[in-house]
């Protein structure tokens, strides 16, 4: 507005706002990496240019379980419309053939007696209801075989034979994709985020992980992997990198009895991924730890699987899990709306590898934890003494505005010797 009315000029309005430009901190956000495994367990990758299709039907049985609902639905109900549409044509033309359609077969003469191949089929609509009556086993009554044509019995053991196969595939289909691994994985539950705690003197990579059911999953395991992006030596770029990271477990099986929520710890020492990696470095770092639990369901008897997986920005350095197992009249009891809460705790903010290399630096993280701690009970203390002052102070107030002050009636001499006259 003033460079338009020339009392500024315009030069000096626009090499003002370039300095002003260059002054201010750009921040520019670091573009978010693409999870390899989602929060809820489920696969982020898509399959592309895939040549060779009719591998799929080789493996027809496994193809449709993993159709769609919708599309299961609508293969279930043309499997058994075409096979009835198409023994019906094959009823048909069997009865056609024998003449069970010429007019004349419906009122013979009394000396010439006229057997069907099937009776009461005099039109497409009939041989289409005969087929459904066959297959399905329903029986009405109204129509039936008769033992004038043999290729009529042929199709009726054909259409038996085929009946059950499309009943076995179908029906099979169906149980299994009702009772497919990952609807009970559907109650495994994670913790939405992990931490990185101290554990007996080490640094710790922990998270949660409940069964919110109470029929059991029987050899449950758990393993840990991360993915990160790698280069080795000679130049090759490995966009997917996966390496195991030990669970410290003390049963040797490394099974878990997953009657309760546990927390499942890996400690990061030399052979671990994270081992060079400090509070200030892990927001700067591309991986993702992805958690496997696998165990057979106890009703069921199938093997069952649920995944989910923590990258950086879901690891909480300093943190520590909330106890939520608690005893109550005997039993003990799990508050499920505790299950991903955490608290702050004191912890080194170095690698693994400085906190081996200088061990004083956890017991200097310690002490000034006790320290803190011991100035905020101290603190606490000194509020509460003087809150109990306040409140004294005010009762005594209080206390002294409800006496009753003493009033004295003072007579005069005269109405004094008066009354004793």
């Amino acid at each position: 507005m003033l460079a338009r009315k020339s009392i500024i000029p315009e030069e000096y309005v626009l090499a003002r706002i370039a300095a002003e430009n260059l002054r201010k901190p750009r921040i520019r956000d670091r573009p978010r990496k693409a999870r390899f495994i989602a929060k809820n367990g489920a696969c982020n990758l898509a399959h592309k240019n895939i040549r060779e299709q009719g591998r799929f039907l080789q493996d027809i049985f496994t193809t449709l379980v993993d159709l769609k609902w919708r599309h299961t639905l609508v293969i279930f109900t043309m499997s058994f419309l075409c096979s009835w549409l198409l023994f019906a044509m094959m009823w048909w033309l069997v009865a056609f053939a024998h003449g069970d359609m010429d007019p004349s077969t419906e009122n013979p003469s009394n000396s010439t007696k006229w057997t069907p191949c099937v009776t009461c089929v005099r039109s497409f609509t009939s041989a289409f209801l005969f087929s459904i009556e066959v297959q399905v086993t329903i029986g009405f009554g109204g129509r039936m075989m008769t033992e004038e044509c043999p290729l009529a019995i042929t199709v009726l053991i054909l259409q038996n034979i085929v009946g059950l196969i499309i009943n076995a595939v179908m029906l099979g289909c169906i149980f299994m994709k009702t009772a497919q691994a990952h609807r009970r994985a559907e109650t495994l539950i994670f913790s939405r985020q992990a931490v990185i705690a101290v554990r007996n003197g080490k640094l710790c990579f922990m998270f949660r992980v409940g069964d919110l059911r109470k029929s059991m999953i029987i050899s449950a395991s758990v393993r840990i992997q991360v993915v990160r992006k790698t280069t080795t030596p000679e130049g090759e770029v490995i966009p997917i990198h996966q390496v195991d990271i030990p669970v410290d477990n003390p049963i040797e099986s490394n099974n878990i009895f997953l009657v309760a929520p546990l927390i499942i710890c890996h400690v990061i020492d030399k052979q671990s991924p994270l081992y060079d990696i400090s509070a200030s470095d892990l927001a700067l770092q591309d991986l993702e730890l992805i958690v496997i639990l696998e165990g057979v369901v106890e009703t069921t008897g199938i093997t069952t699987q649920a995944r989910t997986s923590y990258v950086a920005e879901e690891i909480l350095w300093g943190h520590r899990f909330v106890p939520i197992v608690t005893e109550e009249e005997g039993v003990y009891s799990v508050d499920y709306s505790k299950f991903g809460n955490t608290v702050k705790v004191a912890a080194p903010r170095c690698s693994a590898r400085e906190l081996d290399e200088k061990p004083s630096i956890l017991i200097q993280t310690l002490q000034k934890s006790e320290l803190s701690h011991q100035n905020s009970l101290r603190k606490r203390n000194s509020m509460r003494r003087n809150n109990s002052i306040r409140r004294s102070n005010s009762m005594r107030r209080t206390n002294s505005s409800l006496i009753v002050p003493k009033v004295q009636f003072i007579t005069p001499e005269g109405s004094q010797s008066a009354s004793e006259t």
